[in-house]
């Protein structure tokens, strides 16, 4: 049998080559692989970040039932495609069993060749790097912002968002030096967990909020703010580019997909509570970061140090595929 080289095409789709190396085992030891709950704790630690935060100031603007409409709409459609990319992956296994695709990558190759998997690379390491980072700045102002000093320096001349920024790069090179999502998977729980609690202080809030105010709500905000509607319902659904790790390291990949429609149910009835309660409470008040509602307090101060050690064991998680990409770059 012959597999077709990086560079040429075979039939109508490219394959993988899977000639052993010298220093390939007769006998490889298997990594190991999460159980549901770890893949379902994975899955909820990946899609939930800072976007749900702005879900109710976008209810606001397009009204609850619009809103909401929108939300589960994007929520479905996230689903039918991560779905899409499971199924083209196992199909394109079938058709070549002695080769593996085991990431996005190797997925652009096989279907376009050399310029897919560099087209694919590029855009998940931009992607994911991106909300990495955006998790980074969020966690170091959030941090400033509450030992009310954001803006005089201290040491070195450094501010005190960016010693809180460079104090994680120690702590994150830990994290994401850990190669599977399988030993992640309980930070992930705990970090679940702290958001959970997190949001539902914030839901709480928001019911003796809209009880004691009552405030005036509109239904549908009209075509204007339809694209911003699902342009922040879109980005509230980071996690897609984790579907194929995460499907990757499951144990019982044909439950997958259950697991999944788990997660993204459990997800969007979620954010449709938290981004309606938020703008039931608050009505045309609510502003477009909905913990700056909840005014200084004690509430107001767990609910962002909920939030920032969510996001924080969030990194090494949306960080993995960046890592396989860079580790097959540079071998």
């Amino acid at each position: 049998m012959v597999f077709a080289k990086e560079g040429e095409a075979g039939c109508s789709s490219y394959s993988l080559t899977a000639y052993p190396r010298e220093d390939t085992p007769f006998l490889g030891k298997s990594p190991p692989l999460s159980s549901n709950l770890k893949t379902f704790a994975n899955i909820f630690i990946s899609i939930v970040g800072a976007g749900v935060l702005g879900l109710p100031y976008s209810f606001k603007r397009t009204g609850w039932l619009m809103g909401l409409l929108m939300l589960f709409a994007v929520a479905f459609l996230t689903y039918h495609c991560m779905m899409l990319l499971v199924l083209t992956r196992r199909k394109l296994d079938s058709l070549s069993p002695f080769s593996k695709i085991s990431s996005f990558g190797d997925l652009g190759f096989s279907i376009c060749g050399p310029s897919g998997r560099f087209a694919v690379d590029s855009m998940i390491v931009l992607s994911q790097s991106g909300f990495c980072v955006s998790y980074l700045i969020f966690i170091s102002t959030t941090l400033a912002f509450l030992t009310n000093n954001d803006t005089t320096p201290l040491f070195l001349g450094f501010t005190p968002k960016v010693l809180f920024l460079w104090a994680c790069f120690p702590f994150q090179l830990g994290l994401i030096s850990v190669r599977t999502l399988t030993h992640l998977a309980p930070l992930s729980i705990f970090a679940d967990v702290v958001d959970l609690a997190a949001k539902s202080i914030v839901m709480v809030e928001d019911v003796f909020v809209f009880v004691k105010n009552k405030p005036d709500l509109k239904v549908f905000g009209g075509l204007s703010v339809f694209f911003y509607g699902i342009g922040v319902a879109v980005y509230a659904f980071e996690g897609i580019g984790m579907v194929l790790p995460l499907e990757t390291e499951a144990k019982d990949k044909q439950r997958f997909g259950r697991v999944l429609a788990l997660g993204m149910g459990s997800i969007s009835v979620l954010f449709g509570l938290f981004g309606g309660l938020g703008y039931l409470a608050f009505g045309e008040e609510t502003k477009d970061i909905i913990t700056t509602n909840l005014g200084p307090g004690v509430i107001s101060v767990l609910v962002q140090l909920g939030l920032c050690v969510n996001l924080f064991f969030t990194f090494p998680i949306m960080m993995n595929p960046v890592n396989e990409v860079m580790e097959r770059r540079s071998s």
